[in-house]
């Protein structure tokens, strides 16, 4: 019977569990936002997961939205990730690395030149952003112009090539958490007029054209993505979720990808509308592997797998505070508990020096 540590295989990519260590941002890049001996560190810790998902990695200098978060982007960036990676594979792991660009999430104290940032559509999101010294508001984006859109979808495809150089096993294209690919999908963040807007066909246009191009750049058996249908993070919504999200899961099977990630609520969903939410109809859907995020202990993740809900179940803070977490899960715990104060500073405090048994 398949169970979490039953071995799978996710395209070009072998498991020898079905533990995935779900992206986390843990803000701990150095200069240039280069992955540091810390970053190296705190990922083998956590090797014996199936599969490892790092934290969001931005895909070009206009992609960040948040100070000290290693991008994919540059040369010292990759040379930075192949020590993370050889550090995950001599310890026996597997690591791919999730491609990001934060779109309206961001401000202009954090782009190139104080440019405003990008987004669909000029369409201000609630709330403020960490600038690395203060908290500002989030500022009315610029709206992508039809042009610029087959550039945008090249830098996915190049940092994809990227994470390749880096020693990467695969990509996760993050169309989730109210980040420019999922405020292309959702209603509430797209009032475009082209091409790229109106109905859910044109909505998910982006993303299908992105995952075509990272697909052909590195194959797609290395290529997964992340969706979020209902979670409302970073101010966005959809007038139809369940309409919009089983056309694009449709959309997906074409690509044969790796693996598809859905996170299940989570960013204060009313839980009206998680419980609405038919995830069920989403695996039905589609035909590839399904990892499914937010909330499992091992419990409740063994009788996911073990149903055939989902092909593995990804952790976030179980792992971020168990480095060890298989182990635990095999002698039924103890486990520690994160310390939410130093989730985002602290340097080696909270983030490498969590016990093993």
């Amino acid at each position: 019977m398949t169970e979490l540590f039953s071995p799978a295989r996710f395209g070009a990519i072998e498991l020898s569990n079905r533990v995935v260590m779900s992206s986390l941002t843990r803000n701990r890049a150095g200069a240039g936002n280069v992955p540091t001996d810390l970053v190296a560190e705190y990922y083998r810790q956590r090797a014996s997961a199936g599969l490892i998902l790092t934290e969001a990695s931005p895909i070009s200098p206009e992609a960040h939205g948040y100070p000290r978060t290693p991008g994919i982007h540059s040369g010292e960036q990759i040379a930075g990730w192949q020590k993370v990676t050889k550090a995950v594979h001599a310890s026996g792991g597997k690591i791919a690395i999730q491609l990001w660009h934060v779109g309206r999430i961001s401000h202009p104290d954090l782009q190139p030149g104080g440019a405003l940032p990008v987004a669909p559509s000029a369409i201000k999101a609630a709330g403020q952003v960490f600038t690395g010294q203060e908290m500002k508001d989030f500022v009315t984006p610029r709206a992508l112009e039809t042009a610029e859109i087959p550039g945008l979808v090249a830098s996915y495809a190049q940092a994809a090539r990227n994470a390749m150089a880096a020693g990467f096993d695969g990509v996760e294209v993050h169309a989730g958490n109210g980040y420019l690919l999922d405020q292309f999908l959702r209603s509430s963040s797209n009032q475009r007029t082209d091409a790229y807007g109106g109905n859910k066909e044109n909505r998910a246009r982006l993303l299908l054209e992105v995952l075509a191009a990272v697909c052909a750049a590195i194959g797609s058996d290395r290529v997964g993505v992340r969706l979020s249908p209902v979670t409302p993070f970073n101010d966005v919504s959809d007038e139809n979720p369940q309409a919009t999200f089983e056309y694009v899961v449709e959309q997906l099977n074409a690509f044969k990808l790796a693996f598809l990630d859905v996170l299940q609520g989570a960013g204060g969903a009313p839980q009206d509308q998680w419980l609405a939410f038919d995830y069920d109809r989403l695996r039905a859907t589609y035909k590839g592997n399904l990892i499914l995020n937010n909330g499992y202990d091992f419990a409740s993740g063994t009788d996911a797998v073990k149903s055939g809900r989902a092909d593995a179940i990804a952790y976030g803070r179980l792992l971020l505070a168990n480095p060890d977490l298989l182990e635990r899960f095999r002698r039924g715990g103890p486990f520690n508990q994160p310390d939410y104060e130093k989730l985002y500073m602290g340097e080696e405090k909270g983030y490498t020096d969590y016990p093993t048994l």
